[in-house]
């Protein structure tokens, strides 16, 4: 199966490029995620929208796609964090900047004083009152499902995929691209996905102050509760960087740390730091792991995105073979028994038991503005999906992405 060749990243920038350059050219018929996800044009997939619940709420959200920070007028964001900060240790500063630039940075990774995950791998915090992130899934020869940087404005090809195949998965949505494609995001959690964070701006969360750390969380959530209905449990730090003062933010918030084991590096693809063929081996290499036992006794999380075309139609490519050698292909939160995913009660995930006997969906949100129910989107899903775009238009919209994406 191949799924349509255009998938970008986009910024608030290239969304005014969209509304300029597009309008004329490609009309917007959808008014729900059903129509929405209907759509099969990449170009009319990633064209910007207006959805009134998110555009009559940006006053109360950080500028999309900048580090997020208390805005001054948010009481109640204000009002949490002065809760939670006496929580959260003051004996830990900032590694680096948010960018990933350690370069000033002097760390004994030896004796890893934070658990500071990116640079020693550490799991279980030094901090006593901190649980263990979960970096694997207890269920024998079972993989923890899952991409990351959702929702991406593209992936209806993949969707219809994942929804063809009965797959659910473990999505880590961007604050920033749940408010940018709101649709896109209720599709996800319509059709059954586990829904969780994935910050406001996707930056280095080491690198943030501790005040503008939590922001980064807690206007993900706000936003996922704005878009979805449903407030998440759990959240992914970008480039797992991750350490205890981040980790007790996170607590204090109710999120569930969510690492990896394994990484696909498919995310590396795009920017030209890795091959295709590189990122095939990390794959290749993982499901050999699962062929001479690595698994047999605990299963086990490799990181994946919903990023771009390359690593939603490696998942693609990839996914018969992941079938094939684990037992099980399941959502996070299934793994783990962790049938109440939301803070709200109207949504349930099956357990791991029900899951594998075929009951992948129990109930799904009522509260968002979708009329999927979980049914299919595509008449033709089964049907190989190639879309060749050759114009002055990609051409465009290309250049504004690789310019302004990064």
């Amino acid at each position: 199966m191949l799924l349509p060749v255009f998938s970008p990243k986009l910024t608030p920038n290239a969304i005014l490029v969209g509304l300029i350059t597009f309008s004329s050219v490609h009309a917007r018929t959808a008014t729900s995620e059903a129509d929405e996800a209907q759509i099969t044009d990449p170009v009319e997939e990633c064209t910007a929208y207006y959805y009134a619940p998110v555009s009559n709420a940006l006053d109360g959200f950080p500028t999309i796609w900048q580090p997020a920070t208390i805005l001054s007028n948010d009481t109640e964001a204000q009002s949490i964090w002065a809760n939670i900060s006496q929580s959260v240790p003051t004996n830990i500063y900032p590694h680096g900047d948010i960018y990933g630039d350690w370069n000033d940075t002097t760390y004994n990774v030896a004796e890893d004083p934070d658990c500071w995950w990116t640079r020693s791998l550490c799991t279980t915090p030094k901090l006593s009152s901190l649980p263990p992130d979960v970096a694997s899934v207890p269920e024998p020869e079972t993989m923890g499902y899952g991409f990351d940087d959702g929702p991406n404005c593209s992936h209806n090809a993949f969707y219809d995929y994942l929804l063809e195949q009965n797959q659910k998965a473990t999505m880590f949505f961007i604050g920033s691209n749940v408010l940018d494609w709101p649709f896109e995001a209720q599709r996800a959690i319509d059709e059954g996905h586990e829904i969780c964070a994935h910050t406001w701006s996707h930056h280095y969360m080491t690198g943030f102050s501790s005040e503008d750390a939590f922001a980064e969380l807690y206007y993900s959530m706000k936003a996922i509760k704005l878009v979805l209905g449903v407030t998440p449990t759990c959240w992914r730090p970008p480039f797992g960087d991750v350490d205890d003062r981040i980790r007790a933010i996170a607590e204090g918030l109710g999120l569930q740390t969510i690492i990896w084991q394994y990484d696909s590096f498919d995310w590396e693809e795009q920017a030209g730091n890795i091959t295709a063929a590189q990122v095939y081996a990390n794959y290749d290499n993982f499901i050999a792991r699962v062929e001479n036992g690595t698994f047999d006794s605990e299963g086990s999380i490799m990181l994946t995105h919903e990023l771009n075309n390359f690593t939603m139609q490696t998942a693609v490519t990839y996914y018969p073979k992941l079938k094939d050698a684990f037992k099980h292909l399941v959502p996070v939160g299934v793994a783990l028994n962790k049938t109440q995913p939301y803070v709200e009660t109207n949504y349930s995930l099956p357990t791991f038991e029900e899951y594998i006997s075929g009951n992948t969906t129990t109930n799904s949100s009522s509260s968002t503005n979708s009329t999927s129910s979980g049914t299919s989107h595509s008449s033709s899903s089964s049907a190989t999906l190639t879309h060749t775009i050759n114009s002055p238009l990609l051409a465009l919209i290309s250049l504004a992405v690789l310019t302004l994406a990064f």
